[in-house]
């Protein structure tokens, strides 16, 4: 059972590595990519992007149910376009329902034994800050960069006091979580919660393939940030936000709570890695060729203008992609641990897949 945001719902899913040349050459899943209603004919909730590569589904015979909503935050709300987006709450108004209560409702007809989160990343107002960073690089020359790490609409997202009341937010998530399957008559004992952080989507600078002059960076690689912004990012911005997450869940003070750790899941298979290259870049006929899983990027490119008469979301952007959704489902699996739940930290293990996921470990 998965419950959260986008990172678990299955978000850029459908996107095998990243092409400019055409769809087809990285589409892995197809139109249907995001369809999770009964008949397999559209979404249950519009644009959560629940997609069939999501890491709920670890096989095994252990059935995965999947909660989560693309741009989910801790407690529910309405988005700017009119979409609904459930939180981890028990919020009820007609047949719009928060993850904490369709979790409750779920356990109550399944035998739950995991419940996986992932959360807090929007709440730090994620998408902001990279179209912010996104902006900046491409509206600066390279002799006057005007990075996002010192705008004001970025730095307050990490301040001492929103850090804290980030954190809060979470603990109180999670212990929502507990509630419900306490609701639905489970003991503790009976089932436990795995919270993941979130995996280093970009490089830092020095490791970048598209140098920061020009345009390419954005317009070739989709990752126009700054070098300095990029450093950032990693060094600064993803270990606060990960630090919230993971001391949200030792806050809330659960004994049945294990951590997933995927900070360097991604690290060599990263967006613009001088590691990997788009699809053509490679020389690769599509994403389905021999290699391809080591030769392309993880993570989804960040689209503007290009998703216009296209198949693609800008919600996509800088999100896990397909082979990036599988290791998570891989680094879900080794957690689960059949049946014996641990935490631990995700890494690739080595080249090339097993069983159709890239081979992963757990340290």
């Amino acid at each position: 059972m998965t419950v959260g945001d986008s990172y678990i719902s299955g978000e850029a899913g459908r996107w095998a590595g990243n092409s400019n040349a055409s769809e087809n050459r990285h589409d892995a899943l197809g139109a249907d990519a995001y369809w999770d209603n009964a008949t397999r004919t559209g979404e249950q909730i519009d644009r959560c992007h629940r997609s069939e590569s999501a890491e709920a589904f670890i096989g095994g015979g252990v059935r995965g149910i999947n909660l989560a909503c693309s741009g989910a935050r801790t407690a529910t709300y309405t988005d700017g376009d009119g979409r609904f987006k459930p939180g981890l709450d028990f919020f009820l108004s007609g047949a719009s329902k928060g993850q904490a209560r369709m979790l409750q409702e779920t356990a109550q007809a399944n035998n739950v034994k995991l419940v996986v989160v992932s959360i807090g990343g929007n709440d730090f107002d994620f998408a902001s800050i990279v179209q912010t960073c996104v902006t900046n690089w491409a509206t600066s020359p390279t002799w006057w960069k005007d990075y996002c790490n010192d705008d004001s609409s970025v730095t307050a997202n990490f301040t001492a006091a929103n850090v804290a009341a980030q954190r809060l937010k979470i603990r109180n998530a999670l212990l929502n979580l507990r509630t419900a399957m306490s609701n639905a008559g489970y003991s503790a004992s009976q089932y436990t919660i795995l919270v993941q952080n979130y995996g280093s989507p970009i490089p830092a600078g020095s490791g970048f393939r598209y140098g920061e002059s020009g345009y390419g960076r954005q317009s070739t690689g989709g990752c126009g940030f700054w070098n300095a912004d990029a450093n950032w990012a990693n060094a600064t911005a993803l270990p606060t936000i990960n630090g919230a997450v993971f001391g949200g869940a030792a806050d809330a003070g659960l004994s049945n709570l294990r951590t997933l750790d995927v900070s360097s899941a991604f690290n060599g298979r990263r967006l613009c890695e001088n590691t990997v290259g788009l699809v053509e870049e490679r020389g690769l006929a599509s994403w389905a060729s021999p290699g391809a899983v080591d030769q392309t990027e993880w993570v989804n490119q960040i689209r503007t203008v290009s998703t216009i008469n296209s198949n693609y979301f800008i919600q996509e952007s800088l999100h896990p992609n397909y082979w990036g959704q599988l290791a998570l489902r891989a680094c879900v699996r080794l957690a689960y641990n059949g049946g014996t739940p641990r935490s631990g930290r995700c890494t690739r293990a080595a080249n090339g897949l097993l069983n159709g996921e890239p081979r992963m470990a757990l340290g």
